[in-house]
């Protein structure tokens, strides 16, 4: 079963964030990863407004999981740690 990668942010320092889009991207696509949502219109309906929304498709869990905890991925996150107030989490599909 594949997963989605869902992050919702607020972008505090573009700059910042720029270097960790940059990064983050190709640590994705080494996974398997590929987005399906990246920032484009959304209508917040409950919860916490981010206006940032990022879905990404994996083959698996463990794929997305792997992803999250690789090398090239943490040192992106390393530029959106203090650029950002974001939630992620990633959710197994049924398909």
């Amino acid at each position: 079963m594949g997963a989605l990668w869902i992050a919702h942010v607020k972008v505090l320092d573009d700059e910042a964030y720029g270097k960790y889009a940059a990064l983050a991207g190709p640590a994705i696509a080494a996974h398997g990863g590929h987005f399906i949502a990246r920032g484009g219109a959304y209508e917040q309906l409950e919860g916490n407004d981010r206006p940032r929304n990022v879905v990404a498709k994996f083959p698996s869990l463990q794929a997305a999981h792997d992803c999250y905890h690789s090398d090239a991925y943490q040192e992106a996150l390393n530029h959106a740690r203090d650029a950002s107030e974001r939630d992620l989490v990633i959710v197994e599909t049924s398909e």
